[in-house]
């Protein structure tokens, strides 16, 4: 039985970094661009898998585990921002932000 090629999941791994990309350039709402890192990071993870499983090393998983570690420290942390900004106007825009200046 054979199983599924790397391509394929490399190509998976593309098409996701590129709606991440999509939805961090084309969107205005924080969240969706938080969501839209979420997502570019875990197509890198997605890549970082496939080649750990083709080549029996480790290395990848490794690499993938440290790249979760630090999406979880983001989120955390882009979260409390989003919260503040969230507390002192009531939209989420990202052209109406401008607070963080002063």
């Amino acid at each position: 039985m054979d199983s599924v090629p790397l391509s394929w999941y490399l190509i998976l791994s593309a098409v996701l970094f590129a709606l991440g990309v999509a939805g961090f350039l084309f969107r205005r709402n924080l969240i969706t661009i938080f969501m839209s890192i979420e997502l570019m990071l875990n197509a890198v993870n997605l890549s970082f898998i496939a080649f750990a499983y083709k080549l029996n090393q480790v290395d990848g998983q490794i690499f993938a585990f440290f790249v979760m570690v630090v999406a979880a420290a983001e989120a955390a942390v882009g979260l409390a921002i989003i919260l503040t900004v969230f507390k002192s106007r009531p939209s989420l825009a990202v052209d109406e932000v401008n607070t963080l200046k002063y």
